[in-house]
């Protein structure tokens, strides 16, 4: 059975000092598709108990499947006993996953531990996968020859509509579309915002945003058979 390991950022506040922290259905949405086929294993920079962002909590509180997540003791105990990067050995997985919220932007791009991380992954053509803001954790990731793993490839991810929409371009440190097309990369998107969008270019992966949670993992599992 391949192995799988979920990234979680450890950032609980934003720029503007908000509670913040992993968006729950980019995390319970992918997790119970991959579950029956993977090993699932969490990590987060500071290790154990991640924080969730609240408000994911309460926007997905009718949501039988991030329900379900937060109730289910296997999953409380893979987060009880999250890793911290710097003790993962790439070796043990076949796929990284990042999970999303506006965490991820604020910690895991400016994270050296985490962007080695990534990059060897990449390098060495294991699944490099990201939802929503999640790909802002691959912006310091590198290929073999030190260009950014984005330079040249397809990707999506959280669009600067859509950070518009919700009023919160200034939470974060970079507008990822933007940031990810300075770096090389060619961003696609859905016809509209919050749209279900997944791109795989090669063993790189995104998802655009919340809706895009289920295809995601569904990406990830075709792509790990």
């Amino acid at each position: 059975m391949p192995s799988v390991l979920f990234v979680l950022t450890s950032a609980n506040k934003t720029l503007l000092g908000h509670q913040t922290g992993w968006y729950l259905p980019e995390a319970a949405h992918p997790y119970w598709v991959l579950a029956p086929h993977a090993n699932i294993d969490f990590a987060s920079p500071a290790g154990p108990n991640p924080e969730i962002d609240i408000g994911s909590v309460k926007a997905f509180a009718n949501d039988e499947e991030s329900q379900r997540f937060l109730n289910d003791e296997t999953v409380k105990g893979k987060l009880a006993s999250a890793k911290k990067l710097s003790d993962v050995n790439v070796k043990d997985y076949d796929a990284i996953f990042y999970v999303g919220g506006h965490g991820p932007a604020i910690d895991l791009p400016f994270d050296t531990t985490n962007a080695n991380l990534a990059s060897q992954f990449f390098q060495a053509g294991k699944i490099t996968s990201a939802v929503c803001h999640g790909p802002a954790a691959l912006v310091a990731a590198v290929d073999a020859s030190g260009k950014s793993i984005f330079s040249g490839k397809k990707f999506t991810g959280f669009s600067n509509v859509e950070e518009d929409i919700t009023g919160s371009v200034k939470e974060i440190p970079f507008l990822l579309e933007d940031k990810i097309k300075e770096l090389g990369g060619h961003y696609e998107k859905a016809a509209e915002p919050w749209g279900n969008h997944v791109v795989v270019d090669g063993n790189l992966i995104t998802g655009q945003n919340p809706a895009s949670a289920v295809s995601i993992g569904e990406a990830i599992l075709k792509a790990l058979k």
